[in-house]
């Protein structure tokens, strides 16, 4: 029996009796709308490497005062993260990052041949004071809100005093928002300043992960020549197919998105009240579609629940914090109730007399 030690070994994963509460992928359909374009679409020769005038054109009029030339589209929102890293490079250079955090930010940083330093969030939020003691010495900050694996959304006025703040200090700002359109309390705060990258992806919103199409959106001109050169000697330009179905999603009317926030709203409220009636610790998810619940010796909850449940669930020491279980619930209903009821049972047996 293989032990599970990262989440590398679940992506991709599925069956009919696998119930995966694991990887952050809408089981959502993406928009029809994107379909439509494939029994015309001829093209096949390279593309622009900073991406398609037209998707960049479109995106821009999604953020104000911006140009198709203050985007570059790239291989998904993970591309676009470590672009930005290699073009901030500089030895020594720090990078604040807070824990828990996305699973891959400490490996960015590190592959970048930059320092990741740590900040704790309380409850999923950032404290302000912890924040601004501990940057003074970084290159840049990545925020994540909604966050994963949180499910949190930061506080408006939070965010406005780190806007301001790392605007004084010089400090780059990489605002991490693939969930900005799934929030349940509010609308998502932009970021803004000369020295912030805005990182997005189709993959959340419009359920297109597998299309792998994001951008990186900067008023740096200087920058975005750095990450165009960079991208130049790497992956080159992003599909073009994908692209211009990304475009198509641009088109599509806001109820799209309307309509399937209602469903992750529903889904949260149905597994957070799960697992509260399991006696579970866990804060209410705002954005995203993630539970965090504390579950303790997390690694081996994750095994037993794999081997032994046909269930997925990520160790919350990945995202750096070893006393929680993350749960995806980007999967339908039926679903859901069932590995609750699998869940439930585990806790009666194993992990009861764990």
């Amino acid at each position: 029996m293989q032990r599970i030690d990262s989440p590398s070994f679940f992506i991709g994963k599925g069956d009919d009796e696998l119930i995966s509460f694991g990887s952050g992928q809408p089981d959502l359909a993406p928009p029809k709308e994107v379909y439509e374009i494939l029994p015309t679409y001829r093209a096949f020769k390279y593309g622009l490497v900073q991406g398609q005038e037209n998707l960049r054109a479109a995106l821009a009029a999604q953020y104000p005062n911006a140009t198709a030339e203050s985007f570059v589209i790239t291989n998904g929102a993970s591309e676009a993260l470590d672009l930005s890293l290699r073009a901030l490079f500089e030895p020594g250079a720090k990078v604040f990052l807070p824990r828990p955090y996305y699973y891959s930010y400490p490996h960015n940083v590190r592959l970048a041949h930059l320092e990741p330093k740590f900040y704790e969030l309380e409850n999923g939020k950032i404290n302000f004071e912890t924040f601004s003691a501990g940057v003074k010495d970084c290159k840049a900050v990545i925020i994540n809100s909604p966050g994963n694996p949180t499910g949190t959304v930061q506080d408006l006025d939070v965010l406005k005093k780190i806007e301001k703040l790392c605007d004084e200090l010089g400090i780059w700002i990489i605002s991490d928002e693939v969930y900005k359109d799934l929030i349940y309390e509010r609308e998502n705060y932009l970021i803004e300043g000369k020295k912030v990258l805005t990182l997005n992806s189709f993959s959340k919103t419009f359920a297109m992960c597998g299309f792998r199409v994001g951008y990186v959106y900067a008023r740096d001109e200087e920058f975005l020549r750095q990450v165009i050169e960079i991208k130049t000697h790497t992956s080159m330009n992003t599909n073009i197919l994908g692209q211009e179905m990304a475009f198509e999603a641009t088109k599509v009317p806001h109820r799209y998105v309307e309509q399937q926030v209602k469903i992750w709203h529903e889904r949260r409220d149905l597994i957070y009240k799960k697992l509260k009636e399991l006696d579970l610790d866990l804060w209410k998810p705002e954005g995203a579609f993630y539970v965090f619940p504390k579950m303790r010796n997390p690694n081996r909850v994750v095994n037993d629940l794999y081997h032994k449940y046909k269930m997925i669930v990520y160790d919350g020491t990945w995202f750096g914090d070893p006393e929680r279980v993350r749960f995806s619930y980007a999967l339908d209903v039926e679903k859901i109730e069932e590995g609750m009821r699998r869940l439930k049972q585990y806790l009666g047996k194993e992990y009861k007399a764990d």
